[in-house]
């Protein structure tokens, strides 16, 4: 698990940590990162995305920076133009069982081993590397530094928030489409007057509190 060297990221490219990797020797450089980490609902979604030389899509970064409209119209941009992308959940389930962080580098791999092309180094959002034989580098606040990292945020916040969509269908009562599982007052409000439904993360406070209200 190498880590290439840091650098001061002022004023330079955004694909500058990919550029880097490749002068390293490198030939596959994915961007990893998820989305759902901190909801009371809901799974943890991962993206990985390898993308072209010279790739470009202006104003592409951060999800969390960029609006539900923006987000959905890069989606299937970045579905397009990139070389390969892959994504993977963790259940509710299993973040009850191995806990977030755990689930959310489960997710990660899944992510990775769901590419079409098998990447030879990784470029991580945050600090914990994901225990895979890869050469990885993680990075603070990746998702605003590499361009790749922003593309697979914005792939793992569409698709979890499209799950999160669908499951308010079928649970209508807590909100879902609104909030996507995240601690809102609303969403709180729900749990305090309805109970946790098969959805909630039963170990997460906010939950918990309320599991003998439990719906089935």
């Amino acid at each position: 698990m190498d880590n290439l060297e840091l650098f001061n990221e002022a004023d330079v490219s955004t694909l500058h940590f990919e550029n880097l990797a490749k002068s390293h020797g490198f030939e596959s450089v994915a961007g990893i990162d998820e989305a759902g980490r901190g909801p009371l609902a809901g799974p943890v979604v991962a993206a990985a995305v390898i993308l072209p030389e010279g790739f470009e899509l202006p104003g592409l970064t951060d999800s969390k920076k960029l609006t539900e409209k923006q987000r959905n119209r890069f989606y299937p941009q970045i579905r397009q133009l990139a070389t390969a992308v892959g994504v993977g959940v963790a259940s509710v389930a299993e973040i009850d069982r191995i806990n977030i962080l755990q689930a959310t580098l489960l997710a990660m791999e899944r992510a990775i081993l769901h590419l079409s092309k098998a990447p030879d180094h990784l470029l991580i959002d945050g600090i914990t590397p994901i225990p895979l034989k890869i050469s990885q580098q993680t990075l603070i606040k990746g998702d605003s530094r590499s361009l790749s990292i922003a593309a697979a945020s914005v792939v793992a916040k569409v698709v979890r928030d499209r799950i999160m969509q669908s499951f308010a269908r079928q649970l209508p009562e807590y909100g879902f489409a609104k909030h996507k599982g995240y601690g809102t007052r609303l969403h709180r409000q729900a749990i305090a007057e309805f109970g946790p439904c098969y959805l909630h993360r039963k170990t997460f406070s906010g939950v918990k509190e309320y599991l003998e209200k439990a719906v089935d």
